[in-house]
């Protein structure tokens, strides 16, 4: 369906992955008060997905160090949501390597999850689609973030795309992984992947960092008035690891879908985001972020820049350049 600047598109989901991604800022130790009144918050806001965070092995990740969002056990998202009576869908998200998914997704006629996201790097693309296949298996809808795609080459995001089509994958993400992309370069492989989709009978995601600024531009882009993604990843105030993500707030108003409220999300940043803040945790762009994201670079160059104090701009863009070569 195409659409114009001042008309809404219906077909379109919204994810908030506040709690996923953002937890890579505290290590996911989010209180249960935070993660309800996010719940309330997206309930109100009239959002499609709620990502509550990751399914990690904890043999891999220590309980001691991370908080419970690093593992999402059923009974930690019950204590938040209860049996999620609502239009609301819960998510979590499996990295290929650090999920023991045979054990830790249980089947979903036990769960109150809905959706399992798998997030993998084209070289493990076969074992991506066996968790796919499991959690399909098991009664849930399972999507597919191929990550570092701007490290790719096309061939291979080409044969990736092709096997995930032929998978039972209900979802396959474009991840900008280092926010490195333009707004033109999106709607590039954003036709790419919606001929993937179209061909399968798939659905296609897109999941922006803000690097450069274009985390908001380059959802846009790829949503293309309604024939693109329909997928749409978003945290409230852009919380995330380094640059963050495509704000959900921004997000909301410009969909303009009745359905979509954006009060309440702009409560929620005045009761919990900005005392995050004075707390002390950072996230949003910054001059390292664009570096990184100009050079196509790995964002912990910038994390490790900014937490040792440094302010050389200059030497730091060189030292990302002999890096990159």
């Amino acid at each position: 369906m195409n659409a114009n600047l001042i008309s809404y598109v219906p077909n379109l989901r919204v994810l908030d992955c506040t709690l996923r991604d953002g937890g890579l800022v505290n290590d996911s130790k989010f209180s249960d008060d935070f993660a309800k009144a996010l719940y309330q918050a997206d309930l109100k806001a009239g959002v499609d997905y709620m990502e509550f965070g990751y399914k990690c092995d904890k043999k891999i990740f220590s309980p001691d160090r991370y908080g419970k969002w690093k593992f999402c056990d059923e009974e930690d998202i019950r204590a938040i949501v209860g049996d999620n009576d609502t239009d609301l869908k819960i998510s979590v998200m499996a990295d290929v390597g650090r999920c023991d998914y045979k054990k830790d997704i249980i089947p979903k006629a036990d769960s109150v999850i809905d959706t399992i996201r798998v997030a993998t790097y084209v070289n493990a693309i076969p074992t991506a689609i066996d968790m796919v296949e499991d959690a399909k298996n098991k009664g849930y809808e399972a999507t597919v973030n191929i990550m570092a795609v701007s490290k790719v080459n096309g061939e291979d995001l080409k044969n990736s795309l092709e096997l995930l089509g032929q998978s039972s994958v209900d979802v396959i993400y474009l991840v900008d992984s280092f926010g490195s992309f333009y707004p033109e370069q999106i709607r590039r492989l954003t036709d790419q992947y919606m001929e993937v989709a179209d061909k399968y009978g798939k659905k296609v995601g897109i999941h922006a960092h803000n690097n450069q600024q274009l985390a908001f531009a380059n959802t846009i882009e790829a949503m293309n008035k309604g024939v693109g993604a329909t997928y749409l990843d978003a945290t409230v105030n852009g919380l995330g690891r380094g640059a963050g993500n495509c704000h959900l707030e921004g997000l909301l108003s410009f969909l303009r879908n009745p359905k979509y409220k954006t009060i309440p999300i702009l409560k929620f940043v005045e009761n919990y985001i900005l005392p995050l803040r004075e707390q002390g945790l950072t996230w949003g762009y910054d001059i390292p972020y664009l570096l990184t994201g100009q050079l196509n670079a790995h964002p912990s160059f910038a994390i490790k820049f900014i937490k040792e104090g440094r302010k050389d701009y200059y030497n730091f863009f060189h030292e990302l350049v002999d890096d990159t070569l």
